[in-house]
């Protein structure tokens, strides 16, 4: 196929159709679910590991691929980020996902696109970015 032809809406559906037809979701999602579930419960440890004492909250997602987390009061995630990539984590502010005017105290946390080490070592980092950028 030409090049062209890969990106047409028709070669998509195509391809969708041929994915589903084949019973490929079938087989796999269960497998896709139980990765997130554990990569989300190693993120969840790992906070209430690393965060004791920083008033960091969180939330437990039933689904998806991300937790949202909220700063202490006078934090700023725009603020933390550039210190938290020092350290070898990141992490995206969330305040550009609200409808309105943004909390520029929220995070949105990636649990899927990481090993449970590496998460572990991720969620240490963030942690000791934090209690370096608290306000005095």
């Amino acid at each position: 196929k030409q090049a062209a032809d890969l990106h047409s809406p028709g070669f998509n559906q195509r391809m969708v159709a041929e994915v589903m037809k084949g019973g490929f979701l079938d087989r796999h999602v269960p497998t896709i679910r139980a990765l997130y579930k554990a990569q989300r419960d190693a993120m969840l440890a790992a906070l209430a590991r690393e965060m004791q004492g920083l008033d960091l909250q969180w939330n437990t997602p039933d689904g998806g691929m991300f937790l949202w987390a909220r700063l202490p009061a006078g934090m700023n995630a725009v603020e933390l980020l550039p210190r938290a990539v020092d350290k070898g984590v990141a992490f995206v502010p969330g305040a550009a996902f609200y409808a309105g005017a943004g909390d520029p105290r929220t995070l949105r946390l990636s649990f899927v696109t990481a090993s449970e080490a590496q998460i572990n070592t991720g969620i240490a980092a963030l942690a000791q970015a934090i209690r370096e950028q608290l306000p005095a």
